[in-house]
């Protein structure tokens, strides 16, 4: 049993590290040339990532981290994110634990370079298109292990692998049933003295002293059968996935809005999109004044809007959302002679998971027409609004921020259905040559619908009130235009109840279809057997030839409601021609100073064709990527290794033709409010005008707006990547193992948008023409939030993304007598930088150790895990512990770095070194039943608590909860059964 595997060998030596290190949890090892089976229903393939080349002598020269089955029991873990996101390698994405945004996916990303620049596959092949690969399809109880590889492998796998390659080997012949079964939950004491301060001295309810709940049951089955002799195999499989939410208001730390108070506290603010009602008038004698809220004596007056009056917007909200899964699928194949072994797989996956937000409103950023004379508006507040027209049948525009109340919560209803086929044959040709032709066909739905939203339109309607007999009456209703129209009184606190905000709901509804069709065909072998190798080697060389036709598309469509908000219908198709080659070639072996010296070198040319048809937009380009890769092993049980790969990403179909629109980012006005922060002369570049200095007013919750759209003029990144290492298996100190990989990855032209922070901080603070061109100011208040003011933020290919650093793992054992056997490994990786160009020439920022606002997630200069496992004789029972560790990060804004400046703080200057403990132990009943039970955050130590307007991307409750354990103490217990 392997757990985290990183150095292997050639055949014998991987066989005998195998079976040295069993039991073992975080170890380092080289790659196998032969995985080794830990169920003897699997047969003996030859499965090494990061090349194409198929021999039973073959090892991998990039560094290589392989987890298996017998972790991911260790872990309890039931999302296969959640296990990589565990290596130091990768920062987390897309998980369960986002809410607002969320797509419903999960998403992986290797060296922090996004995720969308690692190539994820399934025993080799792509999983899904590659604008719609989603995590959650991995049936997590089904895998063997999964390969991690650093660099690019473009020449390998094409488009995409500019990180490295994430495989999962999935278990696909198995002769016989097995069931497995676990649950879980979590624990935790909420005492973060500072927060509930917080929360008290607000008025707001605090988080109980103690919850248990974030449930989660996954159930899984599959079977098998051998037939005709061995020859053929049958295996189906199923399963099913439940994950209970948990609100933010189960945790101290998530349980209110938490904003900057000055730059040495926090203080529990909110939304001025709030249930007393805020205003921010465009006409009339108060436009220009700032927030007024209703009083909240309910007088129906007027009063200036200060932090007292916030919407306290996070305890309805999810750290953890619902999910429910199914998963179920099968493999079947047949050898008809050693020449033709046909197969085929089918893969199918039903998901459906909720998140949710606070309650509706009328958001400030839309504006709103008001009768003077609308019968709701208190004589002050009319007055206020339309001066000498008040009470006549003049019209005020405004900007409303109306919260509902409670019970009203939005509701995001995500729904995915994937399916993916496989077929072939493949077969051996003699020669120490085999082949392998086949197709895959993927096939991606995804439906949207958002619950419990106010639709603008009825909530113009709703405003445009007048008095029939005494009666405020919609005028909508007089004329016959909406009937059901029913007035809002949005001019009091709480004054929109239950059955008015029915009427302002319409559900928006949105869609998509992505499918993958990939035509291949691979020829590989060992030309040693045509006498074709080195003259000072005793092996041959090994070659692979291959081509593959692959097409994406997608098709985006919106109803009505969700085009008011600004989705339009999108398509595209992308389809690749690719062809390529790569060679091995043992150059020395066995002479003094080179036990082996091998080169490997290989190419892939690509030509593709982009096309939108509802536009009648195409592009055309062709790549060539390439690699050259060095082995040599000095000595017996010493191996240095080098690689260089040119890789390319080709844009996907959503960076291309997604369609265009406004949302949400964290962000500060700096020239908003009375007293702005950055001068009349630094805001005039940004767009503002001498009447709107000192009369903007600021983002809600320090959430501005920032368009968004694909870009059909955008090419392809291309990426070089080196990496240099070396590996130890010393034969004076048996069953020890070492390497040291560095790696450096540079990706130029990358595919992105210009961070909304950056713009801004650039353009106050260096005037750049550029950046601040990118400021599209409402032309009426002055904002950059709503339709009508925003930054720009389409898709464009910019600057350069770099990191590099050295991944370090180690693993050993050794026997205690009668007691059993100890394995202690562990796999670290220092960044040495994590750099970013914006644009071409205008300088960079290294993100390394550092977080927040342009930084994002924690970027720690060190992480480790280390697991230390006791097995007793025979294997009958193991106890494990894990240590996760995180270095300590330092906010962003507080970098002497010119892109990096802004904000200080002395609350969130640092988030301090985090350490987590995970105990897991199996028991073996017999043959057939295996228990094992866990607490993972052992100690329930609770995440950080930060700023909201600090938090970017994945930040979610004050916190990542990505990368920090969002919840506490997690336990669960789980069987394995086998017939």
């Amino acid at each position: 049993m392997r757990h985290i595997l990183s150095i292997r060998g050639t055949t014998a030596l991987g066989a005998m590290a195998a079976s040295l290190l069993a039991a073992a949890g975080a170890k380092a090892q080289e790659t196998d040339s032969v995985p080794v089976a830990a169920e003897s229903e699997r047969p003996a393939e030859i499965t090494v990532t990061g090349t194409r080349i198929r021999r039973p002598d073959l090892e991998s020269n990039s560094p290589l981290t392989s987890v298996d089955a017998q972790e991911i029991r260790y872990q309890g873990a039931v999302n296969a994110e959640t296990l990589l996101n565990r290596l130091p390698q990768f920062t987390p994405d897309a998980n369960e634990n986002v809410s607002n945004g969320s797509d419903g996916t999960a998403q992986i990303n290797l060296r922090g370079l996004g995720s969308n620049r690692v190539l994820t596959l399934i025993n080799g092949q792509r999983v899904l298109s590659s604008q719609a690969t989603n995590i959650n399809f991995i049936p997590t109880a089904l895998i063997e292990r999964v390969d991690v590889v650093t660099g690019g492998a473009s020449a390998v796998y094409g488009s995409d692998a500019m990180s490295g390659v994430v495989n999962f080997i999935l278990r696909d012949h198995l002769d016989g049933l097995k069931i497995d079964a676990q649950t879980s939950f979590a624990q935790h004491t909420n005492d973060n003295a500072y927060v509930r301060g917080l929360v008290s001295s607000r008025g707001y309810q605090l988080a109980p002293r103690n919850v248990f709940d974030g449930g989660k049951q996954d159930v899984n089955g599959a079977f098998g059968k051998n037939f005709a002799g061995g020859r053929g195999n049958v295996t189906v499989y199923g399963g099913y996935r439940h994950t209970e939410p948990v609100l933010q208001a189960t945790r101290d730390y998530s349980s209110c809005a938490l904003n900057a108070n000055g730059d040495s506290a926090l203080i529990c603010g909110g939304s001025s999109n709030s249930t007393f009602g805020t205003f921010a008038p465009l006409t009339g004698p108060s436009a220009g004044q700032g927030y007024l809220t209703n009083n909240r004596n309910g007088s129906k007056t007027w009063v200036p809007y200060t932090a007292d009056y916030a919407y306290n917007y996070a305890p309805t909200n999810y750290i953890q959302r619902s999910d429910e899964r199914y998963t179920g699928g099968g493999y079947a194949s047949f050898e008809i002679a050693p020449v033709a072994k046909v197969y085929a797989n089918f893969m199918w996956m039903k998901d459906r998971t909720f998140s949710q937000v606070a309650p509706s409103a009328l958001f400030l950023g839309t504006t709103f027409t008001i009768p003077c004379n609308n019968p709701l508006l208190g004589p002050a507040q009319a007055t206020a609004l339309c001066g000498a027209a008040a009470g006549t049948s003049a019209t005020a525009d405004t900007l409303i921020g109306y919260r509902l109340g409670s019970g009203s919560s939005r509701r995001d209803d995500l729904r995915h259905q994937d399916y993916r086929y496989n077929a072939g044959v493949k077969g051996d040709l003699g020669h120490g040559f085999s082949y392998d032709l086949g197709y895959l066909f993927a096939l991606s739905r995804y439906n949207e619908t958002y619950l419990n939203n106010i639709d603008n339109i009825k909530a113009q309607r709703a405003l445009d009130v007048v008095s029939v007999n005494g009666v405020p009456t919609c005028r909508s209703k007089i004329d016959g235009t909406d009937p059901a129209c029913t007035p809002i009184d949005v001019f009091k606190a709480d004054g929109i109840s239950q059955d008015q905000a029915k009427y302002l709901f319409s559900p928006s509804n949105t869609a998509a279809r992505n499918t993958l069709e990939v035509f291949s065909g691979t020829l590989s072998g060992d030309l040693g057997t045509f006498g074709i190798q080195s003259p000072w080697s005793n092996r041959g060389a090994g070659l692979a030839v291959g081509a593959e036709h692959r097409r994406e598309t997608t098709r985006f469509t919106v109803d009505e409601v969700a085009a008011q908000g600004g989705a339009t219908n999108s398509d595209g198709i992308i389809s690749v021609n690719d062809a390529y080659a790569e060679l091995e070639v043992p150059l020395v072996a066995n002479v003094p100073f080179v036990h082996e010296l091998t080169v490997n070198g290989g190419i892939r040319y690509s030509g593709y064709v982009n096309e939108q048809r509802s536009t009648a937009s195409r592009s055309t380009y062709t790549a060539w990527t390439y690699k050259a890769e060095l082995a040599w092993a000095p000595i017996d049980g010493a191996r240095l290794r080098a690689s260089y790969n040119r890789a390319i990403r080709a844009p996907n179909i959503a960076e291309l033709f997604a369609s265009r629109g406004i949302g949400n980012v964290s962000l500060n006005d700096p020239c908003a409010g009375a007293a702005p922060t950055a001068s009349l002369a630094a805001c005039k570049t940004t767009g503002v005008t001498d009447a709107q200095y000192g009369n903007i007013i600021q983002c809600p919750a320090d959430t501005c707006s920032q368009s968004f759209g694909g870009n059909p003029a955008v090419k392809p990144e291309v990426a070089d990547t080196y990496t240099v290492g070396l590996v130890v298996t010393p034969r004076q100190v048996p069953r020890l193992s070492l390497s040291v990989d560095y790696y450096h990855i540079k990706v130029r032209g990358y595919i992105g948008n210009i961070d909304p922070t950056l713009i801004v901080s650039q353009c106050v603070n260096t005037g750049s023409p550029y950046y601040c061109s990118q400021f599209r100011r409402d032309p009426r208040s002055g904002a950059i939030f709503g339709a009508n003011g925003y930054i720009v933020g389409s898709t464009q290919n910019t600057g350069y993304l770099l990191t590099s650093g050295i991944d370090m793992s180690a693993a050993y054992n050794f026997a205690i007598g009668r007691l059993g056997r100890i394995d202690a490994s562990m796999v670290g990786t220092w960044t040495e930088q994590q750099t970013e160009q914006p644009l071409p020439g205008l300088g960079t920022f290294d993100c390394k150790g550092l977080y927040g606002y342009s930084c994002g997630q924690p970027n720690p200069s060190w992480r480790h895990v280390a697991r230390f496992t006791w097995s007793t004789p025979g294997d009958k029972a193991t106890l494990s512990l894990s240590w996760r560790h995180f270095a300590s990060t330092t906010l962003s804004s507080l970098s002497s770095n010119e892109f990096l400046t802004g904000t200080s703080s002395v609350i969130n200057a640092r988030i301090p070194t985090y350490n987590y403990l995970d105990l897991a132990t199996t028991i073996s009943v017999d043959k057939r039943l295996q228990l094992r039970a866990g607490v993972n955050n052992l100690t329930d130590k609770a995440p950080p608590a930060i700023a909201s307007g600090i938090l970017s991307s994945f930040g979610n409750g004050n916190t990542y909860p990505g990368v920090y354990d969002p919840l506490g103490r997690t336990l669960f217990a789980g069987f394995s059964l086998t017939f």
